[in-house]
């Protein structure tokens, strides 16, 4: 995580040249990091502080089928991992970074006080002694609340490049204290947020009610808000420049409309366009079709006097090309994390099981459903800290010479993780179900089994185990396989990839659904957890996660060796000099 962070930052750092020195002397610098900082804190807190019980306010207070409430939050989940892709594109291209975090900040609080308003209007949810669902008209409110905290994440999400602004000006840019500094604190600042998201605001929502354990994360938007905009003055505010993403859809724009080219010959490199002082003169063979988007048609015409390209619809540059080419080649491999989210998405139906069992760590306290997401964060701060602290030391020590893992292994060993996940998960809901039913509770899925919910546990550890191996492994792969001006690319395919995990979840819980419920039987996956077969549709996953380990072998094989880790990591280190010295 921290490598995908400083990747970001070293992006940033290349996108500084064109600022009013004036300007930057007296704006931004360590005093607006408070501000940016406590405005992300604040807003994870709030809305990761929704999600662990929403599907029991769904299911309680909207009516909502078990079935359908879990899709809902999978959708949720899944705009909100998508948001910071499209808000880091609409920030760089259109609104800039201020505005973006701005505007998602108004957009996110207004989406948690309208939720906060269904709880204290009765006509926003079915009454409370009626038996029918939640209207049309109340349903569409309800889902315009998450659609606005989704989109209002993806705009506040810009904050680590945004804060990166402020250093980056009162700084030297290649001082890497001041990033790890800025880094350090922004991590330790999300993982708090989290940990009180789920103890804090859900014990709030279990012990004082939803208008209350609404009403706090609302009024932490405001507060959230309120800071950011309090310097306003006192901020750096870049204008917004031309998107990565914008290049790579002008690449296939253009290799469409050239796609009646010929290729010049393998030995003719002044046919391609590149940037000035660029070391690449010709594209690659790889995905050859694409290398006709930077094929110079007419020179007087194509390239302008300064050696640009007249017109960005009519001719790309190889280094472009080449930054597709390289999204292109690792989708497979991002593709196979995409089970690991499956993993990671299950929250609703984990919270249902914690729900029946016994949750009492004393006579008087019990641990709240919902904050079981503790272990999980927990799982993935410690197996990241032993990882690099604990077991390559010692690997090292015992071989005598450094001892490393590669990303893309590490991304493999957390796909193991995820299906030993899923194991314990079937296995777990097998005892339990089993127990539900020699109790006599198989139609009452509200009761309290004599089962600790402490049999959650190990699965939330392997959960957490697979995320960190494969999150982190993914993040470094990416940065590491990537060219530097792709840093922020590299920083969202994660985020992606969770995005397409969670609709991909609720695919599957449909079919099987569908299936399982023909002829009249009782679904797998039934608003009962006891009358369900949940083990069975663990089992399944379980299944699907040792094909996508297949897959992952085989995508691994086919991509080849990756890169060099140490000119990679020179490379981003130097980032910023090496284009000052090419620029000279």
């Amino acid at each position: 995580m921290e490598k995908e962070m400083e990747a970001a930052l070293v992006h940033v750092e290349t996108t500084q040249q064109h600022m009013n020195p004036h300007v930057l002397r007296r704006k931004g610098g360590f005093i607006t990091m408070p501000f940016i900082i406590a405005n992300e804190a604040l807003a994870k807190l709030a809305s990761v502080g929704l999600m662990p019980n929403m599907v029991l306010y769904l299911i309680g207070d909207y009516r909502l089928r078990v079935l359908k409430a879990t899709k809902i939050m999978f959708y949720w989940f899944a705009a909100t991992n998508f948001a910071p892709v499209i808000g880091a594109f609409v920030a760089d291209a259109y609104l800039g970074r201020f505005l973006a975090i701005g505007l998602g900040s108004i957009l996110s609080f207004l989406g948690m006080a309208v939720m906060w308003l269904t709880t204290m209007v009765p006509e926003a949810r079915p009454c409370s002694h009626c038996e029918e669902s939640a209207t049309t008209p109340q349903m569409a409110i309800l889902l315009s609340c998450f659609a606005l905290i989704s989109i209002g994440g993806g705009g506040i999400s810009c904050s680590l490049a945004f804060g990166a602004d402020q250093l980056n000006q009162k700084s030297k840019p290649n001082n890497p204290r001041v990033l790890e500094s800025f880094i350090s604190w922004y991590i330790a600042s999300q993982a708090i947020a989290v940990v009180f998201s789920l103890t804090g605001i859900v014990y709030i929502q279990d012990h004082f009610g939803w208008k209350l354990g609404f009403g706090v994360p609302a009024a932490l938007m405001f507060l959230s808000t309120l800071m950011f905009f309090l310097i306003s003055s006192r901020y750096v505010k870049q204008k917004p420049h031309s998107s990565l993403l914008t290049g790579f859809v002008q690449v296939l724009f253009v290799a469409y409309k050239n796609r009646n080219l010929s290729f010049p010959p393998k030995d003719s490199t002044c046919m391609y366009h590149h940037k000035k002082d660029s070391p690449l003169v010709a594209p690659t063979d790889k995905l050859r079709f694409l290398n006709k988007a930077c094929i110079i048609k007419d020179r007087e015409q194509d390239i302008a006097s300064d050696g640009s390209a007249s017109d960005k619809w009519s001719l790309c540059t190889i280094e472009q090309v080449e930054e597709l080419k390289a999204i292109i080649k690792v989708i497979p491999l991002w593709s196979t994390g995409i089970m690991v989210s499956v993993s990671t998405s299950q929250t609703s139906l984990w919270l249902l099981q914690a729900k029946t069992m016994d949750r009492h760590i004393t006579s008087s306290f019990q641990i709240p459903a919902g904050s079981f997401g503790v272990f999980i964060m927990l799982a993935v701060c410690v197996t990241a800290g032993v990882y690099d602290r604990v077991i390559l030391p010692l690997a090292s020590k015992v071989r005598g010479k450094p001892v490393t893992i590669s990303a893309k292994k590490r991304m493999g060993i957390g796909l193991f993780f995820s299906f030993l996940d899923f194991v314990a998960s079937a296995v777990v809901e097998s005892i339990r179900r089993r127990k539900a039913i020699r109790e006599g509770y198989i139609n009452n899925p509200e009761a309290v089994l004599d089962m600790s919910a402490m049999w959650l546990i190990p699965h939330n550890i392997l959960c957490g185990i697979a995320e960190a191996f494969n999150a982190i492994g993914q993040s470094e792969f990416y940065y590491s396989e990537f060219p530097s001006s792709m840093s922020s690319i590299a920083a969202s395919l994660f985020s992606l990839g969770s995005a397409v995990g969670n609709l991909v979840a609720s695919l599957i819980l449909s079919i099987v659904d569908d299936i399982t419920s023909r002829g009249g039987k009782e679904s797998w996956v039934s608003d009962n957890i006891n009358k369900g077969h949940y083990d069975k549709y663990y089992w399944l996953l379980a299944i699907m996660s040792v094909v996508n380990i297949l897959y992952y072998l085989v995508c691994s094989w086919a991509y080849g060796p990756s890169a060099e880790p140490a000119s990679k990591k020179e490379e981003r280190g130097n980032g910023v000099r090496d284009q000052q010295e090419e620029a000279m």
